[in-house]
Parts: structure tokens; C-alpha cells; sequence
């Protein structure tokens, strides 16, 4: 029963040896090279950096995404359901799997009808 692991553990003791001789040359490396202030500045194609590193985003563009990923994901979910559903048609009644996908598709048009309220997709406020 033990032989069965030893080869698992033999590859975990070279995996942690080798991170740890890694990070020991890399500390080792590390102290020779001197750095300056020069190579510590960002480096944009040969400009100069000017302003802030990232420009500030609208809270509006992150409302959006996130409504975009809750709509995908309804899609995703959609798909695997409607070929289930089809096999079920064909051997049972589909009544109940038909139930759970409307109540599902309900909630989330409740939730869109909220953010369309709230003023979530208007882009001019």
C-alpha cells in the first residue's frame, strides 16, 4: 500500500526542492544586481510616464459588466438545460424540468427589470 505512493512522493519532494532552490538562486542573483532609479521607472515605449497609472473607470461600466456576466451565465446554464430537456421529452414529462427552467428565467427577468428601473443601462446619468 505504501509503494503505491511513493512515486507521488517522490515527485512532491522534487517539486519543493526545486521551488526552494529556486527561490534561494533567485535570492542569490538577486543581491548582485544594484538598482537604480532609472530601473525602477516604468517603462511606456520610450515616453515618458505622465499622469496616473490607470485611468478612473466609471462605477456605471462595472454595473454593466457585472450584469453582463449574470445574463451570460444564464446562457450557460440555458444550453445544457434545453438538451436535457429534449431526452426528457422524449421518455417522461417534462412539465416539472420546463417549471424549474420558467421560475429560473422569472427570477432573473425580475432582477433585470430592477436594474432597467434603477437606471443601470442609462448611460447618459
Amino acid at each position: 500500500m505504501a509503494q503505491d505512493y511513493l512515486p507521488i512522493l517522490v515527485q512532491v519532494i522534487f517539486a519543493a526542492g526545486f521551488a526552494g532552490f529556486a527561490l534561494f538562486l533567485s535570492v542569490l542573483i538577486g543581491r548582485v544586481g544594484k538598482r537604480t532609479a532609472i530601473k525602477d521607472t516604468a517603462y511606456e515605449c520610450g515616453m515618458l510616464p505622465e499622469g496616473e497609472a490607470q485611468p478612473r473607470f466609471s462605477v456605471k461600466f462595472y454595473l454593466v459588466a457585472m450584469l453582463f456576466i449574470l445574463f451570460d451565465i444564464e446562457i450557460v446554464f440555458m444550453y445544457p438545460w434545453a438538451v436535457v430537456y429534449r431526452d426528457f421529452v422524449a421518455k417522461y414529462n417534462a412539465l416539472p424540468i420546463l417549471g424549474s427552467m420558467v421560475g429560473f428565467i422569472v427570477i432573473l427577468l425580475v432582477g433585470f427589470v430592477y436594474a432597467v428601473k434603477k437606471g443601470a443601462l442609462d448611460w447618459r446619468r
